[in-house]
């Protein structure tokens, strides 16, 4: 077992070829190469996998499969963090003997496991290496089915290698700098999950205030359901003064009263600068000196 840290953007079609160009214009940088991937991920018909907060899928690479199990962590210093199991396998077959010394095993029926959704991309790969980190960076652009149904796939994930995790948020943040990007908190597996029915997510009505996490997390699933956040603006002092502690109250002013009124692709349109804002927000939070007593 071993434990993921990235972080992943959203971002356009054109953003994405300017990412690329980018990245692979910075000294720190080597190219890694580009890969086809083809992914079947599993669940019980009765979303038994999909209740357990997991993920479960076979990837094939060319000749190569490896059978791989995500849960999903937590969101952590502005980056995701989670457990993850990784098995070379022969064929495309899913191997259910691999499951029985994971948690999986006493959270459902490996019996009853089946192909649920898809998730069909090109990944290029580079690297950045530094004194202090070694990061790779994945540029995904393909698609996701299930139902029936598709939706377009270009995402740039920075995933630590080794080294000192807030180089992520780092260069994250350059990028931002570049172009219009969307921290998205919404893996390939929720989005896999949603388009064949098996998970539904609610807007839900905020809590009194939200922390800058809860945030982040309802403007994520503003973006998958395609509908506009709306919270008021006394649920969002938390997020505001993270604003003004980390230096973009002016950008934070600009966006927030139109949140409401468009649904995130839209809105990145009106503002070009929200995943900056996204990533200071994430940023001032992990940052930020316990209280005191």
């Amino acid at each position: 077992m071993a434990v993921e840290l990235e972080i992943k953007l959203t971002l356009s079609e054109w953003a994405q070829a300017q990412t690329l160009e980018w990245l692979l214009a910075q000294p720190e940088a080597r190219p890694g190469g580009q890969k086809r991937l083809a992914n079947r991920y599993y669940d019980t018909p009765d979303a038994a996998l999909n209740r357990a907060r997991a993920a479960l899928r076979v990837r094939q690479s060319g000749n190569r499969y490896i059978q791989t199990l995500k849960t999903q962590g937590e969101f952590v210093d502005g980056a995701h963090r989670r457990q993850e199991w990784e098995w070379p396998l022969p064929g495309p077959e899913l191997d259910l003997s691999l499951l029985e010394s994971t948690p999986l095993k006493q959270q459902l029926d490996l019996q009853q496991l089946q192909v649920a959704f898809e998730t069909n991309f090109t990944r290029e790969v580079v690297m950045l290496e530094t004194e202090d980190a070694v990061v790779e960076v994945a540029v995904d652009s393909g698609e996701i089915v299930g139902g029936g149904q598709s939706r377009a796939l270009h995402e740039v994930e920075f995933e630590l290698k080794s080294g000192n995790p807030a180089s992520l948020m780092s260069w994250a943040r350059m990028l931002a700098d570049e172009v219009p990007v969307f921290l998205n908190l919404v893996s390939k597996a929720e989005q896999g999950y949603y388009l064949a029915g098996i998970y539904r997510p609610e807007l839900d009505p905020p809590p009194v205030e939200l922390s800058v996490t809860e945030f982040l997390q309802q403007l994520s699933l503003s973006w998958l359901l395609q509908k506009p956040l709306n919270c008021p603006e006394a649920a969002l002092l938390q997020v505001k003064n993270a604003a003004i502690q980390a230096g973009v109250q002016a950008l934070w002013d600009e966006i927030q009263p139109i949140t409401g009124q468009h649904a995130v692709p839209e809105l990145i349109e009106k503002a070009p600068r929200l995943g900056a804002l996204q990533l200071a927000l994430a940023d001032a939070s992990a940052n930020r000196a316990p209280a005191g007593p």
